[in-house]
């Protein structure tokens, strides 16, 4: 059985010679026959310049050089078409989530014959209020509007089968949320508990936190859209019994009493702030179309890394949309 562990780097310089240190001790108290895929999501850093030390040290270490930034979940799907193992853990490089999980995970798959696919939760976001908060309502928001169960608080580590990466990869979308593709994907996925520390900094800003949530809504979900149509209807109904009730007074000759503006201004405002709320929410569907309707790649590799053993490394197969290697970048051991 051959066991694969794919991570990504941005800022990682100094996490990833320990990260592969004890990912790989981790993998060989599983199997000898392992590989570890590194994904370089454009690290500002050195992360590269390590990352290549450690492929020259080490066959079985692939390190994937991408043009530029891309984003986390972009990189994770390029590091799962360069992965050739039977199981598959992915984790972060960044030692919040300890490599020595991996037993963990490995016996809780095989425990269960049916599964094909372990995914970490915590009981608890870890950091100050300020940094859970939005993960927090992240997730909530995200699981009352989503179509497909996202379970609250999960965490990126998993341990994948082969045929779970393979259908996993086979979705094109463009804008997407990881956790709802996991979701989307199918088959049995059980949970298991760890602990995930937190070193005091994060890649994820608000503004970031902020699209993300946006994007994974509008791509995975059309309950926004359907909650329009009920928004408009529950004004609808109410307004139009208002003016039945109006008519009957202004038929009986009834008046109702100073007429001011003050409630017609108000009235204003607030149906012209809820005609842009609206066509905004229909914007961000009709920038999700425009967004689908390109053939982009996901990602452009510049260049793949990794010891000569003088063997060719096989291409991921996968589908045109998601041609992760477009520019055909060479592999290469300097």
């Amino acid at each position: 059985m051959k066991l694969s562990a794919i991570t990504t780097m941005y800022y990682s310089a100094p996490y990833i010679a320990e990260f592969v240190q004890r990912m790989r001790a981790a993998m060989l108290a599983i199997s000898p026959d392992y590989e570890i895929v590194i994904v370089n999501d454009g690290s500002p850093d050195d992360a590269l310049h390590v990352a290549r030390r450690l492929a020259d040290d080490d066959v079985n270490i692939i390190v994937v050089d991408l043009t530029r930034n891309f984003g986390h979940h972009k990189a994770i799907m390029t590091g799962l078409a360069y992965t050739t193992g039977d199981l598959v853990f992915l984790i972060d490089c960044d030692l919040e989530e300890a490599p020595e999980t991996l037993p963990l995970f490995y016996d809780a798959l095989a425990a269960d014959p049916e599964a094909d696919a372990v995914y970490s939760i915590q009981e608890q976001r870890q950091g100050p209020l300020l940094r859970r908060l939005p993960g927090d309502l992240y997730y909530r928001v995200v699981r009352a509007l989503s179509e497909f169960d996202v379970p609250q608080n999960i965490l990126m580590t998993r341990l994948m089968t082969r045929r779970y990466v393979n259908d996993l990869l086979r979705y094109q979308e463009d804008l997407y949320s990881i956790e709802g593709l996991w979701a989307m994907t199918g088959y049995k996925q059980i949970p298991v508990t760890i602990e995930k520390t937190f070193k005091g900094v994060s890649s994820y800003t608000w503004s970031k936190k902020l699209w993300l949530a946006v994007y994974s809504i509008t791509a995975m979900s059309s309950k926004p859209l359907v909650a329009i149509a009920y928004l408009g209807l529950a004004m609808i109904v109410p307004t139009g019994l208002l003016i039945l009730v109006w008519i009957g007074q202004y038929l009986s000759g009834y008046t109702s009493g100073v007429d001011g503006w003050t409630s017609v201004i108000v009235s204003m405002w607030f149906l012209g702030g809820l005609v842009i709320f609206v066509l905004g929410i229909i914007g961000l569907y009709l920038s999700v179309v425009f967004s689908e309707t390109k053939p982009r790649p996901y990602t452009l590799v510049r260049s793949v890394y990794r010891r000569d053993t003088g063997e060719d490394r096989p291409r991921p197969t996968i589908p045109p949309r998601q041609a992760l290697t477009h520019s055909s970048a060479p592999i290469t051991g300097d």
